[in-house]
């Protein structure tokens, strides 16, 4: 930055000014100061330009990292309840498995159940049967002899 150094010559001039006596005033060279001074004149636009840009790149970068901060948030956010969702889904489905394995089960054994007392049913009318028609075959039989 060229302003810096055109200030620092400035400085100098001052600083080698010769001391009026019993005041705190100094003697300069007058057109070597002027000239100083033109030259920070015409460097200060440009870098009050450059310092300008500078200024505003930064805070466009700091508004893009922002933002690009805000959005792996956002995203991390979506992931997580994502995640949360997939979680309860699994969980309700393993619910919902259980519930349909004990109705499964619970209708498996009353189907059981029906068919065992259907068969003893069926025996029962037949052992009922078989017996009526073994007391008949006897009684014919006794008939016979």
């Amino acid at each position: 930055m060229e302003i810096f150094t055109l200030l620092e010559e400035l400085e100098e001039l001052i600083e080698k000014g010769t001391k009026v006596p019993f005041s705190e005033k100094c003697m300069i060279e007058h057109d070597e100061a002027l000239d100083l001074i033109k030259e920070i004149r015409l460097k200060l636009p440009d870098e009050l330009k450059q310092a300008k840009w500078v200024k505003e790149e930064r805070e466009r970068i700091l508004s893009e990292a922002q933002k690009e901060a805000d959005d792996v948030v956002k995203e991390a956010e979506n992931r997580i309840i994502a995640m949360i969702d997939e979680h309860e889904i699994t969980k309700k489905a393993y619910d919902q498995k259980n519930q349909i394995m004990s109705a499964a089960n619970e209708s498996s054994r009353q189907i059981t159940k029906g068919a065992r007392e259907y068969a003893d049913n069926i025996l029962s009318g037949l052992a009922k049967t078989l017996e009526d028609t073994l007391k008949e075959i006897e009684h014919d039989r006794r008939e016979l002899k």
